[in-house]
């Protein structure tokens, strides 16, 4: 998986489901912050809690919106298998960097790793 070297960018695993299909787990990664200190698209997952609402805008789709479910802090090699599911219920995931940050190890040492539900209207 790639994530994007614009920090104000998200990135699509397009080996799964794409935002707004309806099975699968959809998974969007993104920075928290970039070389130069700036904030990432994605810093502001730190903040965000069950219950939360997430509008996913799609180039040639309507906004997809969904609601957060949980969120967790993994180890950065410990990514949980269900995040990549191509069946079952449709879930948003999104993942970026998260604390420890250590330098002289590569960076950020584990993923906040957020699961949203679609909205149904």
């Amino acid at each position: 998986m790639t994530v994007p070297d614009d920090p104000s960018m998200a990135g699509w695993y397009r080996f799964g489901p794409a935002p707004g299909s309806p099975e699968g787990s959809a998974v969007l990664v993104g920075h928290v912050d970039g070389e130069t200190g700036d904030l990432g698209e994605f810093a502001a997952l730190y903040d965000v809690r069950r219950g939360d609402g997430v509008e996913v805008r799609r180039a040639e789709a309507a906004p997809v919106v969904y609601r957060v479910v949980s969120r967790a802090t993994v180890p950065k090699d410990e990514l949980p298998p269900s995040a990549f599911r191509r069946t079952g219920d449709p879930v948003l995931t999104l993942i970026t960097c998260a604390p420890p940050f250590e330098p002289e190890r590569g960076g950020y040492q584990a993923n906040l790793v957020v699961t949203a539900e679609p909205v149904r209207e």
